[in-house]
């Protein structure tokens, strides 16, 4: 079973299915938000959980990095899935009303505000829950995708209503065992250096830079244990179990207070 963000008609759920293409039997299991399909994960309910981790636009999704940084799960795997947003409605009145999910929202801010600057912005908890909720409301429209419209029988009112055209979504596989490596690795750890010091996170980065480790990744989240005090979250090129990764993490281990490997797992083959 494959927990992703329901109800049916989410990117999630299409990106689960992207992944899963080869797993005939695989079903599918909606919750209502991230943290529930990681917990579900954690305790063994699913055998996996997908979760959007980064956009191309928006940046990371912060509940989630928060929630692989306390949670007992492991990322296996990563799809990268293209992102095209469409306005739809039941187009039978004047739209008053938008709702969507609140990264569908940003990635749709100039639209809105060139095309729509006195509608009211509701946030929902995902796409396809904005889509269910137009269904009954003329004066309502959704930031979803076309296939949610027809799934819901709603108009496609607009296309590819994002800021930008290439819009894409890093999804990651959430599971709770590292997979093998393959040769075509990403590992993901958090990092966190406890006390800052010139060049704390230069040495850090020295250990990978000395040896040729390729970082596709790095992003900083606040401790919440003051301003100016930071969890570093890094993606690099590699599986854990490489000797070079190995050494590298060796390295760190000493300068820093804390590391904790995300995961190990195949390069998606669309991205870095």
């Amino acid at each position: 079973m494959i927990g992703v963000l329901g109800p049916e008609g989410t990117y999630s759920e299409k990106a689960a299915l992207r992944w899963s293409q080869d797993m005939p039997d695989a079903r599918l299991v909606y919750f209502g938000d991230f943290e529930d399909v990681l917990r579900a994960v954690e305790a063994g309910e699913l055998d996996a959980g997908v979760v959007p981790v980064e956009n191309s636009l928006e940046g990371a999704v912060t509940v989630v990095m928060d929630l692989l940084l306390h949670m007992n799960v492991v990322i296996i795997a990563e799809v990268n899935l293209p992102i095209r947003h469409c306005l739809v409605g039941r187009g039978e009145a004047g739209i008053n009303v938008i709702l969507s999910h609140p990264q569908a929202l940003a990635q749709c801010r100039q639209y809105l505000r060139q095309n729509y600057p006195k509608a009211e912005i509701r946030t929902t908890g995902s796409t396809s829950h904005a889509a269910h909720l137009a269904q009954e409301f003329p004066e309502m429209a959704a930031i979803a995708e076309a296939g949610t419209a027809e799934k819901y029988g709603l108009r496609v009112l607009a296309r590819d209503i994002q800021d930008v055209r290439d819009n894409i979504t890093r999804f990651i596989v959430a599971g709770r065992k590292v997979p093998k490596a393959t040769g075509k690795d990403k590992t993901s750890l958090v990092v966190y250096l406890q006390r800052d010091r010139p060049g704390a996170l230069f040495s850090i980065l020295q250990e990978f830079a000395s040896r040729k480790i390729n970082l596709t990744r790095i992003e900083s989240r606040p401790s919440r244990r003051g301003i100016g005090d930071y969890y570093f979250f890094i993606d690099l090129e590699g599986h854990v179990n490489d000797s070079m990764v190995k050494d590298a993490l060796a390295g760190i281990q000493e300068k820093a207070a804390m590391i904790k490997v995300l995961g190990s797992y195949p390069r998606a083959s669309n991205g870095p």
